[in-house]
C-alpha cells in the first residue's frame, strides 16, 4: 500500500514553512520514499516578527494567534494542494512553530492548531508530536531519528544544520540524537546587523577574525560537555550565548561563531568515528561553514541534492504522520530519552 502525506515544517530560523508532499511504501519490509513535489514559502515580514517575538505574548494572545497559525498553515496547504494539482491525500503531518521548548519542566509548545489546519483541507491532521515524549520524560527532541533509521540507513550519521545543529547514529545497536550546537538562530540574528536575513555562503563571517577569548568562553559552556540525550532552545541562547558577544565586532563574532559550530560538529564525528555523514538543513549552504568542518575531520561529508536538504525534515514529519496514523513507533527513547519507544502525535 502507497500513502501519500504531505509534511510541514517550520523552523526556528524562520526562513518560512517548508510544505513536502511525498509517498511512503514498504518493500522487502523496508520503507520507501519518493518526493513527488516541495516548496518552501516565505513568511510575510509581518508574520515573521509576529511568531519571532511570540515568546513574549500574553497567554490569551498566545492561543490567539495558535489558531490564526493553524488556520494560515491550512490556507497554505490547500493552495498547495490546488497548485499542483494533488489528490487522494491521505493526512497532512505538521510540525509546529515552536515557542517554547522546556523539557525538564515536562512542557513544550509548538503553536499551529492541527484543527484548523482540517478545517481548512478537510485533510486529517496529525500534530503536537513533541508533547507526549516530554510527558513520558523526554527531551520531546530529536524526532527525526526515526526517518533517518527507516529512510536513510545508507549513512553512519545524519546531521541537520538550521537554527540548531542536531545529529543521528547508531551506536551499540541503537540510534542515538542529540543537538549539537546552536547555529542559524544565531548566526541569522548577527546577519540581520548587516540587513542580511542568513549569512550567505558564510561570507560575512570570512571576513572576521577569530576571537580567541570568546571562542574559548563558547566552547567551555556546560551543555557540551553533558551526555546525551540533550536538546537546545532558544532560550538557552537567550541566557548562555548573546551576552557573551558585548563589545565584540559584529564580523569577528560570525568568523568565531562559525569557528565554534565547526570545532563542536568535528568533534563529535571524530569521537565517534563516523565514516560517511549525510549534510542537509539550510545550513548545509554556508560554503565557509563547511569548509571549515571539512577541515577539522576525515569523516566524509555527502551532500545530497537539493530537494533532500531543503525538504528531509518535512519529509521525515510526513513520514511521523504515516507511522502514526498506523500506530507504529514514531519516537525513540534512545534518541530523547523518554522511557520507551512510543507513536506520538494527535490526530484531527
Amino acid at each position: 500500500m502507497v500513502f501519500k502525506a504531505i509534511g510541514l515544517m517550520s523552523g526556528t530560523s524562520l526562513d518560512g514553512l517548508d510544505i513536502c508532499f511525498a509517498q511512503f511504501w514498504k518493500e522487502n519490509f523496508q520503507w520507501k520514499f519518493k518526493i513527488v513535489q516541495a516548496e518552501t514559502v516565505s513568511y510575510a515580514k509581518a508574520l515573521e516578527d509576529q511568531l519571532r517575538n511570540s515568546i513574549h505574548l500574553s497567554s490569551q494572545d498566545l492561543l490567539a494567534l495558535n489558531s490564526e497559525y493553524g488556520f494560515y498553515l491550512g490556507q497554505i496547504t490547500q493552495d498547495f494542494i490546488q497548485k499542483n494539482q494533488l489528490s487522494e491525500i491521505d493526512l497532512i503531518a505538521s510540525h509546529g512553530h515552536t515557542i517554547f521548548h522546556q523539557p525538564q519542566r515536562k512542557f513544550t509548545l509548538q503553536i499551529g492548531d492541527g484543527r484548523a489546519i482540517k478545517a481548512e483541507t478537510q485533510i486529517p491532521v496529525v500534530y503536537d508530536f513533541r508533547s507526549q515524549d516530554v510527558l513520558l520524560g523526554g527531551n520531546g527532541a530529536p524526532l527525526v531519528p526515526i526517518g533517518d533509521e527507516l529512510l536513510f540507513s545508507d549513512y553512519d550519521a545524519c546531521l541537520n544544520l538550521g537554527g540548531f545543529s542536531n545529529i543521528s547514529f547508531k551506536t551499540n545497536h541503537q540510534r542515538i540524537a542529540f543537538d549539537i550546537a546552536p547555529v542559524n538562530i544565531v548566526l541569522n540574528k548577527l546577519a540581520l546587523n548587516f540587513n542580511q536575513n542568513y549569512d550567505e555562503n558564510g561570507n560575512l563571517a570570512r571576513k572576521g577574525k577569530i576571537n580567541q577569548e570568546l571562542l574559548q568562553k563558547l566552547n567551555s559552556l556546560e551543555f557540551y560537555n553533558q551526555s546525551h540525550p540533550k536538546s537546545l532552545g532558544i532560550e538557552w541562547c537567550n541566557e548562555n550565548i548573546f551576552s557573551l558577544f558585548l563589545n565584540i565586532e559584529d564580523l569577528d563574532i560570525l568568523a568565531t561563531f562559525t569557528e565554534h559550530v565547526a570545532e563542536q560538529i568535528s568533534k563529535v564525528f571524530n569521537n565517534n568515528n563516523l565514516k560517511k555523514v549525510l549534510f542537509t538543513g539550510g545550513g548545509t549552504y554556508n560554503q565557509f561553514l563547511i569548509e571549515k568542518i571539512k577541515s577539522k575531520t576525515q569523516s566524509e561529508i555527502i551532500i545530497p541534492e537539493k530537494e533532500i536538504i531543503d525538504f528531509k525534515e518535512a519529509l521525515i514529519f510526513a513520514f511521523m504522520g504515516v507511522l502514526r496514523w498506523n500506530n507504529e513507533i514514531n519516537v525513540l527513547a534512545s534518541a530523547t530519552g523518554s522511557s520507551h519507544n512510543h507513536s506520538s502525535g494527535i490526530i484531527a
